[in-house]
C-alpha cells in the first residue's frame, strides 16, 4: 500500500508540505465525491422550461390561478389564447347584445353624440355570438394595451387606427380580413355585425400566448363602505345615463339592452371620472368625436356589496393597470366581475337614489 496512504485517512488540520501527498489527497477526496453522487437515490432536477415552450405556458397559468379581469380562482389554468376586446354597441339599434353574460370585464365609455358604447373583454369564455360589434375609438388603446390582447372591431376611422397600431396595439376588424365577422340578417348596416370569438379564439390559440397582469386592484379581504346604495344611476351625458340596481349579491342594468336574461351582472361597478379629450376627427354626421384619456388620475366610486366609496383612481400609463386609494391608503376590490363606467368630468355624475 503507497506511503501516502495514512495521509488520506488523517482528519487533523496539520498541514501537508508533500506536493505528491496533496495531489493524491484532492484526486481521492473527488472519487469519493463521485461515488457518494453516484449513489445517490435523489433525482436530478428537473429543467426549468423555457420561457416559450408549452410547459412554461402551463406552469405560468398554474401559479397565477387567477382570473387577470376578475381575481377569481381559476384551478385549471389560464386559456392558452390572449384576451379580447370587443366593441360592441350599445343603443336600441343594436339591440340584442349578445355575449355580455359571458364576458369577464365590460367598459362603458362615451362616443359621439352623448351615447356610449361598451367595450366587453373576453378570456375565460369565448361565445360564439357576440355583437353587435361597432368600430373603434382611440380610447380604446389604454383599455386593452394592458392586456397584451387583441381589439376586435366592425371598423374605424383611419386616424383612430393609424393611432391604435403605432401604440403597438393588436387590431383585427372586418377591413383586415382576419375577423370571423357575419352580417345577422334582422339587422341593417353598421349595426348587423356579429362576431364567432370562439372561431376567432381557435385560429389565436397558442402556447406563447400572453397572459395577461391583473387588471384591477382585488384583495382577499375587500376594502368596505357603509353608505348604503342599492340603486343609482351613471350620467354620461344630458341624454345618456344608465340605470343600475342592486339585489340578491349582483348589479342589473335597469336600462340595458342585453339578450333577456343574458345580461353581464357584475359585482361590483367602478364609475371613474376621466378627462375628455378631441379625437381629432368627425363622425359621418359630422359630430366631433371624444377620446376618453384613461391615464392620470381622478375621482372614483366603488360600488359593491350595495354599498358605496368615493375614492380616488391613478394609471401611470396607457400600459399600467388601475389603482384606487381612498383616504390616502389603497382600495381593494371583491374579487368578482366589474362594470366600469369611464364617465366624463363635468357633464358626468352619478345619482344614489336608495
Amino acid at each position: 500500500m503507497p506511503r501516502v496512504a495514512p495521509a488520506l485517512l488523517h482528519h487533523g488540520s496539520m498541514p501537508v508540505s508533500n506536493p505528491l501527498r496533496a495531489t493524491v489527497r484532492a484526486t481521492a477526496a473527488l472519487a469519493a465525491l463521485a461515488v457518494v453522487a453516484a449513489c445517490s437515490s435523489t433525482p436530478d432536477p428537473k429543467p426549468e422550461p423555457s420561457p416559450a415552450s408549452p410547459d412554461a405556458r402551463r406552469d405560468a397559468s398554474t401559479l397565477v390561478r387567477a382570473n387577470p379581469f376578475t381575481g377569481a380562482a381559476a384551478p385549471k389554468g389560464l386559456p392558452d389564447h390572449p384576451a379580447f376586446l370587443v366593441k360592441i354597441e350599445n343603443t336600441a339599434a343594436g339591440a340584442p347584445q349578445y355575449g355580455l353574460s359571458e364576458a369577464d370585464m365590460v367598459v362603458e365609455e362615451l362616443v359621439e353624440g352623448g351615447l356610449t358604447r361598451l367595450a366587453a373583454f373576453f378570456y375565460s369564455q369565448t361565445p360564439d355570438k357576440v355583437g353587435h360589434v361597432r368600430s373603434t375609438r382611440t380610447t380604446d388603446i389604454a383599455l386593452v394595451k394592458p392586456t397584451r390582447g387583441h381589439l376586435i372591431a366592425s371598423g374605424g376611422a383611419r386616424v383612430a387606427i393609424r393611432k391604435i397600431k403605432a401604440a403597438g396595439v393588436a387590431f383585427h376588424s372586418e377591413d383586415t380580413n382576419n375577423v370571423t365577422l357575419t352580417r345577422d340578417p334582422g339587422k341593417r348596416a353598421p349595426y348587423d355585425r356579429l362576431l364567432d370569438l370562439d372561431a376567432y379564439a381557435k385560429q389565436h390559440t397558442s402556447a406563447k400566448a400572453p397572459i395577461p397582469a391583473p387588471y384591477l386592484p382585488f384583495g382577499a379581504t375587500p376594502t368596505t363602505a357603509k353608505k348604503k346604495a342599492t340603486e343609482f344611476d351613471v350620467r354620461f351625458s344630458r341624454g345618456t345615463a344608465t340605470r343600475w340596481r342592486y339585489a340578491d349579491g349582483r348589479y342589473t342594468r335597469v336600462n340595458g339592452h342585453a339578450q333577456k336574461g343574458k345580461d353581464f351582472r357584475p359585482d361590483t361597478v367602478l364609475v371613474l371620472f376621466t378627462r375628455q379629450a378631441d379625437a381629432g376627427y368627425r363622425d359621418p354626421a359630422g359630430n366631433p368625436v371624444p377620446e376618453t384619456v384613461f391615464t392620470g388620475k381622478g375621482k372614483a366610486v366603488v360600488l359593491q356589496g350595495g354599498t358605496m366609496l368615493n375614492a380616488r383612481w391613478s394609471k401611470k400609463n396607457a400600459g399600467a393597470p388601475l389603482r384606487l386609494s381612498a383616504a390616502g391608503k389603497p382600495v381593494v376590490l371583491e374579487p368578482g366581475k366589474v362594470f366600469v363606467e369611464l364617465v366624463p368630468q363635468g357633464p358626468g355624475g352619478i345619482s344614489v337614489r336608495g
